[in-house]
């Protein structure tokens, strides 16, 4: 692929995998699980999530070397009944005992038409949206929820920060169409959003972020100190503003946060964060659910109704000729479908980085162009 030192370039798939395959391994991380955590990286980066792909090594050698993340870490089953389990991350990866509480909630769904599986003691998972593609690619509705690490949105009528962009993610399968995936943070807008705003000089539309009085700050610069430096203050729920219901965006939030971490014991960010102290894990908690359709309709009818509801959707006239209405995962598969294509662009400013953390993990650099 094409590509220079000022855009960057773009590559292909199978580059990335096996750059952070070889970088997670010259951490410490165990083939298999290593296996696991670069193939649902390099799957994000191809679905276009650019934010939670290939570009969070740099995060995660900084813990790794902080000593707040064990990368050798196995997850281990401590509760198991019937249709619900709990595992503990023992302090790993987010991404193998995510996969493994998926793939054991579909497990049970499959054999008793519902598992839930929650998780404890774990670290970031990247995209929670990769687990809910799991479910409905084994035939069955998943839905996904985490706390987080990071304090950094404030509740609505609040002034400070005490929740995470604690992320929802959902998925249905159908019989000829993409299935419906929703992926979203419960924030208004992501913090990496704010900082492209920050870069280019450019004001931020009023409900993004909030001071701590809880007015709005629309300069991007002061806004990234008070999602990042400042105690008070950060990003607004969904929503934005109390009169455009931020309300609703602070109940998703909290959803998150208690079945996510409450449910499995992890740590409520906002209090931990005090008592914190430098190498303690990050003890993040996830939930999995996953419904099997045929153990509540006829085998085959739940797709064939999510095909006429999406066909609905794609039938209604558009405001616009040329934006037809879509559904959640079109976009992400059409970005696919391109990426395949084309490639995973690595910009300039990430390529260095890569670069300085494969010269330290003593790994050769892989995302040059082919």
């Amino acid at each position: 692929m094409q590509g220079n030192v000022a855009t960057g370039t773009d590559v292909q798939v199978e580059q990335v995998r096996e750059q952070i395959l070889q970088v997670l391994q010259a951490w410490g991380m165990d083939e298999d699980l290593a296996h696991t955590t670069a193939g649902l990286m390099a799957q994000t980066d191809l679905l276009g999530i650019d934010s939670h792909g290939i570009s969070m090594l740099p995060s995660y050698e900084e813990k790794w070397r902080a000593g707040s993340l064990r990368l050798d870490a196995r997850a281990k089953i401590v509760r198991d009944s019937g249709a619900s389990a709990l595992i503990d991350g023992m302090g790993g990866l987010g991404y193998p005992v995510a996969a493994q509480a998926m793939h054991l909630a579909v497990d049970k769904a499959l054999e008793h038409g519902v598992g839930a599986v929650s998780v404890c003691n774990s670290h970031h998972f990247g995209a929670a949206g990769v687990y809910a593609r799991i479910a409905v690619e084994r035939g069955v509705v998943g839905l996904v929820t985490s706390s987080a690490n990071g304090v950094i949105m404030v509740p609505t009528r609040g002034a400070m920060p005490m929740l995470g962009t604690n992320p929802i993610a959902f998925g249905a399968p159908a019989a000829h169409n993409e299935p419906f995936v929703l992926d979203m943070a419960t924030t208004t807008v992501a913090a990496n959003k704010v900082k492209v705003y920050d870069f280019l000089g450019k004001p931020l539309p009023p409900g993004w972020a909030v001071d701590g009085q809880g007015g709005a700050v629309t300069d991007a610069d002061a806004a990234m100190q008070f999602i990042f430096k400042r105690p008070e203050g950060g990003l607004t729920p969904l929503g934005g503003t109390p009169a455009m219901s931020s309300h609703k965006g602070y109940g998703l939030a909290m959803m998150a946060q208690i079945l996510g971490g409450t449910l499995s014991g992890s740590a409520f960010a906002a209090r931990r964060a005090p008592t914190r102290q430098p190498g303690e894990p990050d003890d993040v908690g996830h939930f999995f659910l996953a419904l099997n359709p045929d153990a509540f309709r006829a085998a085959g009818s739940f797709e064939s109704d999510m095909d006429d509801l999406i066909d609905s959707m794609h039938d209604t006239p558009p405001a616009n000729p040329d934006e037809p209405v879509l559904v959640a995962g079109e976009p992400e598969a059409a970005e696919r479908a391109r990426r395949l294509r084309a490639g995973i662009p690595i910009s300039a400013a990430l390529a260095e980085r890569l670069r300085g953390i494969c010269e330290r993990a003593g790994t050769p650099y892989l995302l040059d162009d082919k």
